[in-house]
């Protein structure tokens, strides 16, 4: 049963373990609507690294944690709770354990279940390009991701029911893509 064009739910929201793009990812997040945040226990490591406090988040999601072995939010996604599942930023490990079936962290166990559903995934993998810039807590950082990064983002693509991007924009786009299939637009307050 695919969800491509399903209108009900909403989006489920995977942070991972990375910094990149953080703050801008969640700025695109809350402009969507009906958004609840999947945090493996890296995201929780580094949201507080950026200034963000669950506390904060809380006041505008709902905030599912990784404190459980067999990752019991995912079983939303059976009862059609959710039309998109969204994995932004990415870490390396995130895609590569995505690229290879793994699913072992909420994140990924949300992303295997979404893809073996037909809910269709996007993952805004971070390592897609021979130099990347990127904002670590107290300073800006220069990244040379290896081939094995590259490779994993092109396994990656070529997953069923997933979409990679590799930047901001790009999520963007793509999103702007997914809520016109749903009959949905972007929020438009700034609350």
């Amino acid at each position: 049963m695919s969800r491509e064009g399903a209108s009900g739910g909403r989006f489920a929201w995977a942070l991972t373990g990375s910094g990149h793009n953080l703050l801008e990812s969640l700025a695109v997040a809350h402009r969507l609507p009906d958004v609840d945040l999947f945090l493996s226990a890296a995201a929780e490591e580094v949201l507080p690294m950026y200034g963000l406090r669950l506390e904060t988040l809380r006041d505008r999601f709902r905030i599912f944690r990784d404190k459980s072995a067999s990752s019991v939010p995912v079983g939303a996604l059976y009862y059609e709770h959710y039309h998109t599942v969204i994995v932004a930023p990415a870490t390396s490990n995130t895609v590569a354990k995505c690229a290879l079936g793994i699913s072992d962290t909420l994140p990924t166990n949300m992303f295997a279940q979404a893809g073996k559903l037909g809910i269709p995934g996007i993952v805004f993998a971070c390592d897609t390009e021979p130099v990347v810039l990127t904002r670590a807590p107290h300073d800006w950082v220069t990244l040379r991701p290896r081939r094995i990064e590259f490779e994993n983002v092109e396994r990656l693509r070529a997953i069923d029911h997933c979409t990679v991007v590799c930047s901001v924009p790009e999520l963007e786009a793509v999103l702007q893509e997914r809520l016109e299939a749903l009959s949905l637009a972007w929020n438009t307050s700034s609350s």
